[in-house]
């Protein structure tokens, strides 16, 4: 099956490789490709060294708008399995997605496989939210519906994955009673989350936060946020209560000095690692390793 769809694509690869003067190297391997890197990293994980596992989405990148290459979206189409997290996360990609799964691709779609909930915010009108992977037992029921999709594959020795499957899950059991443990010194009153992005919905409802609302302002420098925006943080803030809030701003620092100088707040802004993993030298490449990061941030910043 995989040699008639990459014939299809072995133009456009050509094409590709002589543009930019790379090659790539024969790989006799099953070939699976993922499109995000959170979920890249988790299929790794249960593939071991049984596939050939190509993620799309480079580190820091956004799930919602990255941008493929053409030679990107030839191996899509030459793939064995296409792996996708779904639930409306991926926009950018959904025109390839579909494509591949018109010329026969086999697709896994991780949304599918587990409960998904809808966004808590009443403004995106009963949506399911797509960051499925902040309740670690979501991940345990990605792996448990992957790894017999894995083991079926030409090619795959089933009992290398199965082994492979059952310690990854012995480690993602590990994160989850950290977890649980950390969360539990957050006292009743200060279990809140006030976000720059509704990103935490399935961690809330798993370990009993509440989300009250995700209005930090969104721009990259937070230099100007407008009067509404001031209003609405400094509402949630007083809500929630609680003295730190939570960014992916990579200017945290600049969103405190505007809420001590505009808005007489005095609250701490904490970074965290929530929709893309980050390079090596960050701290948070892998899924386990993000998790743990913003655990220790979230239960550290709540608890002060």
């Amino acid at each position: 099956m995989r040699a008639a769809r990459f014939a299809a694509a072995s133009v456009t690869l050509a094409l590709t490789a002589g543009m930019t003067g790379c090659s790539t190297e024969s790989d006799d391997r099953p070939l699976i490709v993922v499109t995000t890197n959170i979920l890249g990293d988790i299929v790794q994980e249960v593939a071991a060294d049984e596939f050939e596992v190509v993620t799309l989405m480079p580190p820091g990148a956004d799930p919602h708008s990255f941008e493929i290459s053409a030679q990107e979206a030839a191996r899509m189409r030459a793939a064995d399995l296409l792996v996708s997290n779904g639930l409306g996360l991926e926009e950018g990609l959904a025109q390839h997605l579909d494509t591949a799964a018109s010329e026969g691709v086999e697709l896994f779609v991780a949304g599918d496989n587990l409960e998904a909930i809808a966004y808590s915010d009443e403004s995106a009108n009963g949506a399911l939210d797509p960051h499925v992977w902040t309740d670690p037992e979501r991940v345990v029921d990605i792996v448990d519906a992957l790894t017999p999709v894995l083991a079926d594959i030409e090619g795959a020795d089933a009992a290398t994955l199965a082994e492979s499957s059952e310690n990854y899950l012995a480690e993602i059991a590990e994160l989850d009673a950290e977890m649980t443990e950390a969360f539990a010194s957050i006292p009743d009153d200060r279990r809140a989350l006030v976000t720059n992005h509704h990103v935490f919905g399935y961690l809330a409802e798993r370990f009993d936060f509440r989300i009250v609302g995700a209005v930090v302002p969104g721009g990259t420098t937070l230099a100007a946020p407008s009067a509404s925006d001031l209003r609405d943080l400094v509402a949630a803030i007083d809500e929630a209560g609680v003295p730190t809030i939570f960014a992916e701003s990579s200017q945290p620092d600049r969103l405190v000095q505007v809420l001590a100088s505009e808005a007489d707040r005095d609250v701490a802004v904490t970074e965290l690692v929530t929709e893309s993993l980050t390079t090596p030298d960050e701290g948070a490449d892998s899924y386990l390793s993000m998790m743990r990061i913003n655990t220790e941030r979230i239960a550290t910043g709540l608890s002060l």
